[in-house]
């Protein structure tokens, strides 16, 4: 930083310091706003491609015969749409910082177990790319969470 000493002997930023200083603000303001919007982005296409647990919830044919041809028993079915509608609740609530990353961990290991199902059934590519996009999608969420979102972030006093 530049200090310069003024005729009274006090040390002053220099204009061009400061005008650094009120850039450099304005560029951390809008990455944050950008950061902000992609979070709740990300966030709302994931709720959105998990709200097809209401169908395995509600024990819709086409969406139990889908997971049974990969193989499932259909009793898991509805324990996995509760999963997925309890998980994005979570997700979306303020608070309940380790519940969000259990949230997390639990939508993106049904999706890479959904990928490895297709992979291993040699389902059309369309189905694979799906699930790895959702999965990618959730980790994209988690990574742009905000602070007061993260495992560890405190109020303060």
């Amino acid at each position: 930083m530049e200090l310069v000493i003024s005729e009274n002997g006090l040390a002053e930023h220099s204009a061009a310091t400061l005008a650094r200083s009120v850039e450099a603000e304005a560029v951390n303001d809008r990455a944050t706003k950008l950061r902000t919007i992609s979070y709740w982005v990300t966030t709302s296409v994931l709720a959105f491609c998990m709200t097809g647990g209401i169908f395995q919830l509600l024990g819709v044919k086409a969406t139990v015969d889908g997971i049974m041809q990969l193989g499932y028993p259909a009793y898991i079915i509805p324990a996995l749409g509760l999963a997925k509608i309890l998980a994005i609740f979570a997700i979306l609530w303020p608070g309940l910082p380790r519940l969000k990353e259990w949230a997390y961990a639990g939508i993106f290991f049904n999706m890479a177990g959904a990928t490895i199902s297709h992979v291993a059934r040699h389902d059309a590519v369309g189905f694979i790319v799906v699930t790895i996009t959702i999965a990618a999608i959730t980790l994209t969420s988690w990574a742009l969470r905000p602070q007061n979102r993260r495992l560890g972030f405190t109020t303060g006093s």
